[in-house]
């Protein structure tokens, strides 16, 4: 048995080694794969005369006319990298760094932070470890023009034997011929900007399932008409019978939405009786919200931060604020006359009638109940926090790489997920709980749920960082903003990506979904807020009027108005519905020359509100249609 028992360790240890043998082969085979990639860049022209090459096709495509001349100017970018980088694989760093100087400040203004990138690249062997030049070598930049536009660009290269231009073209560049007219400047300035280019029109051919389940929306779980019928209080019995066709007649109303994916693709836990309740209250309240053009605004401020405040969220019922903080720590808070109460000790549950109605009440310790609690447990900053609807459990994201769940009965950490190998930037749980998704800088998402430690998805495609992260409200999708300027829709069942929206100029910093689930709206370090068409993959517009990053968006609840605040101090109210409206009467229009003008985006706004001295790190809007703004007060010194 012994003889047995150590042949069989042998044995384990040979497969583990032999394991470890085919990673280290596999890694050594990617490397070589990549330096394969490399030697494309050997070939047998003289690096002296790139800088002459690049020179005429500048010249080129400056002095094209006007409808050709933007469509053209895509190509500079790209080329001017692959040029800079076949430089320093022939040795040649002089020469590259003479080029980088002349040419690179002629780049658009979002390429300068990819070309500060190049500036640290000297050597071949520098090439083989960035990660950004393996990106971008890897992947083909997408560039998009007209017909007419791609064949003046080959018949110039051609008659001035550019031909290590072309072949950068071929095998570098992915160009897109698109029919009809060159695209205008602004349609190109609205989907350039991406790492590698503009997103490719298969890219968002899939068929995105964006509606609402009947059964997940919140109007079904109550006959609207009953409780209108309840509180009015007469003659309730002659009422009954029409409470029921009422009730029947609503749901009609609702129906199956055709765009709406099966209730059971992603599966939930059976909701229990208390979640329920809490769900019904909250559609009860949402009945008395203000329709108001323009919705009051409460904004926290906070004085004499210096742990410099990271993140801060509101409870979906608007009665607690979680703060976290440089310093590893996450504050909560009540905002409402009720204080924040742990469950009883296990001596006192002991006592509790378990069959009483109101146990969850008479679990609770009111002797010990206080206005704040303090998280301690990560050992980085924590960059985000969310809590799930029932405001039972709240997540957190740290530098640490690492996701904490918290119980807000308990106060305590209750699980530590570890996956991510570098810095957790954002988490978010679905609109239904369970469920959460991780972004970070290891340039992936994950999907986990509160009951398993290891991730059940990862959603790999992102170039960078993956800086927020958002669910769809039918919890089928997830929707990720990067530093690769770009945002992607990934589906949960196959972890597939299905949408890919370009057009950022800086890192995308929050997400929201419109009430329908049809739109994405994202915004930026660029200033800029973009909505999008899930449905077809399409801009629908561009809001421009912060004067700073754009840290938070968020839709009122009836989803007709769109609430930003930023590092400018300011909110902004945007008419969402308006903007819709306006899009969905252009998409009806048959002839797309015939369609009208883009409204300028101070039609769109609403009302702006400034501060005094404090960025705004959050927005929230209450059941009741009331904005709730929360930011850290900065001096003028700072």
């Amino acid at each position: 048995k012994t003889e047995d028992a150590f042949c069989e360790e042998l044995r384990k240890n040979n497969q583990s080694l032999n394991a470890k043998a085919v990673l280290d082969s596999n890694s050594n085979d990617k490397d070589t794969d990549f330096a394969n990639l490399l030697s494309a860049y050997n070939s047998d022209a003289n690096p002296e005369n790139y800088r002459g090459f690049y020179s005429s096709l500048q010249e080129f495509i400056y002095s094209s006319l006007d409808p050709y001349k933007y469509e053209l100017a895509q190509v500079l970018f790209p080329i001017f990298v692959h040029l800079y980088l076949e430089m320093i694989y022939k040795g040649r760093q002089d020469l590259a760094r003479t080029f980088l100087k002349k040419f690179g400040a002629t780049q658009e203004d979002y390429y300068q932070e990819d070309i500060n990138r190049l500036k640290t690249i000297n050597s071949k062997e520098d090439m083989l470890r960035n990660e950004i030049i393996k990106d971008f070598r890897t992947s083909d930049f997408v560039v998009k023009m007209s017909r007419d536009s791609n064949q003046k660009l080959k018949d110039f290269l051609t008659e001035n034997n550019l031909s290590l231009l072309l072949n950068i073209i071929n095998q570098s560049l992915y160009v897109e011929v698109i029919s009809g007219y060159p695209r205008p400047k602004a349609e190109i300035s609205q989907s350039a900007g991406g790492l590698t280019g503009e997103a490719r029109h298969d890219a968002n051919k899939a068929k995105v399932q964006y509606g609402i389940p009947k059964e997940f929306d919140l109007s079904t779980l109550l006959d609207i008409e009953n409780d209108s019928e309840e509180d009015d209080d007469k003659r309730p019995k002659k009422k009954k019978p029409k409470k029921d066709t009422g009730s029947a007649v609503k749901r009609k109303k609702v129906g199956n939405n055709p765009n709406a994916p099966p209730p059971d693709r992603v599966r939930f836990p059976e909701m229990k009786e208390t979640d329920i309740a809490l769900r019904e209250g909250a559609v009860k309240e949402m009945l008395e919200r203000t329709h108001l053009k323009s919705p009051s605004i409460c904004f926290f401020t906070l004085f004499r931060v210096p742990k410099g405040l990271t993140c801060a969220i509101l409870s979906e019922d608007s009665t607690r604020l979680c703060l976290a903080y440089e310093d590893c720590s996450i504050h909560i808070r009540s905002v409402s006359p009720k204080k924040l109460r742990p469950v009883k000790s296990a001596t006192d549950l002991a006592l509790v009638n378990k069959e009483a109605e109101d146990v969850m009440e008479r679990i609770m310790d009111d002797k010990a109940a206080t206005e704040t609690r303090q998280f301690i447990g990560h050992s980085g900053p924590v960059y985000a926090v969310s809590m799930n609807p029932e405001g039972t459990f709240l997540v957190s994201a740290s530098e640490d790489g690492t996701i904490r769940l918290w119980s807000l009965h308990t106060f305590t950490c209750i699980v530590c997920f570890k996956g991510h190998a570098y810095p957790v930037w954002d988490v978010k749980f679905s609109p239904r709980g369970y469920y959460f998704v991780s972004g970070s800088h290891d340039r992936t998402a994950r999907l986990w749920t509160t009951d398993n430690i290891q991730p059940l998805r990862v959603f790999v495609g992102h170039l960078s960082d993956v800086d927020c992260v958002q669910f769809h409200p039918n919890c089928n999708y997830i929707a990720t903003g990067s530093s690769d300027r770009s945002c992607r829709l990934w589906d949960i069942p196959t972890g597939k990506c299905v949408r890919l929206f370009t057009g950022h100029k800086a890192m995308v910093s929050c997400l929201a979904f419109s009430i329908d689930g049809r739109y994405l709206i994202s915004g930026g370090f660029d200033k800029v807020i973009f909505i999008w068409d899930l449905r077809n993959g399409t801009i629908v517009n561009h809001l421009n009027a912060h004067f700073g990053a754009i840290y938070s968006i968020i839709l009122n609840r009836d989803g007709n108005i769109l609430a930003s605040g930023g590092e400018d101090f300011s909110i902004r109210l945007w008419n969402l519905k308006k903007i819709i409206n306006k899009y969905e009467e252009t998409i009806n229009v048959e002839l797309k020359e015939d369609k009208p003008e883009s409204e300028p985006e101070e039609n769109y706004l609403i009302d702006s509100f400034m501060t005094k001295q404090t960025p705004v790190v959050a927005v929230h809007f209450t059941r009741q249609n009331l904005l709730i703004g929360v930011g850290a007060f900065t001096s003028e010194n700072n």
